[in-house]
């Protein structure tokens, strides 16, 4: 690091804290970036739905990205953040970001953009071992990729049941729903997956089948085998969003269908004056191009909240 002080840290490197950086830097603000080098789609090869960019490698994209930041002055420290606090109770003052070197660094705004972590149920852990290759979350990232194949779906709902199965058929029409755990599931719900032609499989599952490193079949705790070649299980996640830095604010937070999150205006601003979050750690949901425009858009919010700073600033000084 050149400096000890910036107009703005951006904590996480993926698509949101990128977008977020090079709007800042092209509006010529001060930008530190920190990333710990984890991000959520690290298993991934490749990326569907971005406009220009489908089917590029991810760890491509951020390559780019972090090319882009630099040349507008942004800089980058390949480290963990322990804390991040404010430097007193006026809520206009810095912001102090510390190292897991003990260092710090004295900043005016925070982006915190550090994702999320999937979590599979403990007895499930074992479909890990094939993540991002055959065993997928998300039908828009992933189900092209296994169009016309035999596929197959566990959650840990009937609500996340029927709306991943139902989902998933759209890219294949031999798809099986794996009710595992689900004792819920009603008889309108298997009219439903029945009138789509997809085929319930009761029984708990036990883990997969890989044969010349492919995945080939779920099998269930009673050793039979189900014959499929990829298997969604973002209906069986939990989603823990990587938002100490925002707890320890005691930012605003909501109850979602995925799980407990920090909630942000439409800029990105978070109920913490001067503190905010874009991409995965406040939307789940988010593929990487979205996570991409919440990063811009919170590069604006952050640079209009800036100008008017200085503003007050300038005004001040003519008094």
């Amino acid at each position: 690091m050149t400096q000890n002080s910036f107009d703005v840290a951006v904590i996480g490197a993926g698509a949101a804290g990128l977008n977020a950086a090079l709007i800042l830097g092209q509006a010529r603000r001060s930008v530190i970036v920190f990333d710990n080098g984890s991000p959520r789609n690290a298993a991934a090869d490749h990326m569907n739905g971005f406009l220009s960019r489908d089917g590029m490698n991810p760890a491509e994209l951020l390559t780019i990205g972090r090319g882009e930041v630099r040349k507008f002055g942004g800089e980058f420290h390949d480290g963990t953040v322990v804390s991040v606090t404010r430097d007193s109770e006026d809520l206009s003052a810095d912001f102090s970001v510390e190292l897991a070197d003990g260092s710090k660094i004295q900043v005016r705004k925070v982006l915190v953009a550090t994702g999320l972590t999937d979590r599979l149920p403990v007895e499930l852990e074992v479909f890990g071992e094939r993540w991002g290759r055959d065993v997928l979350h998300c039908p828009y990232c992933h189900g092209y990729g296994v169009r016309d194949q035999p596929l197959g779906v566990i959650a840990k709902s009937a609500e996340f049941a029927m709306h991943q199965a139902l989902m998933v058929r759209q890219w294949s029409d031999d798809v099986v729903l794996f009710l595992h755990r689900i004792t819920e599931l009603g008889s309108e719900d298997r009219e439903k997956l029945a009138a789509r032609g997809i085929s319930i499989v009761e029984g708990e599952v036990a883990g997969p089948v890989v044969e010349d490193d492919r995945l080939v079949g779920v099998r269930l705790a009673d050793s039979t085998v189900v014959a499929r070649s990829a298997v969604f299980v973002g209906g069986a996640l939990t989603m823990d969003p990587n938002d100490a830095i925002l707890r320890a604010f005691g930012a605003s937070r909501a109850e979602t269908m995925m799980g407990d999150f920090v909630t942000v205006d439409m800029m990105g601003a978070t109920s913490v004056p001067g503190v905010f979050a874009a991409g995965n750690v406040v939307d789940p949901g988010a593929q990487v191009i979205m996570a991409a425009a919440a990063g811009a858009k919170a590069g604006a919010g952050i640079n209009m909240m800036l100008t008017n700073d200085d503003l007050e600033v300038a005004l001040a000084l003519r008094s």
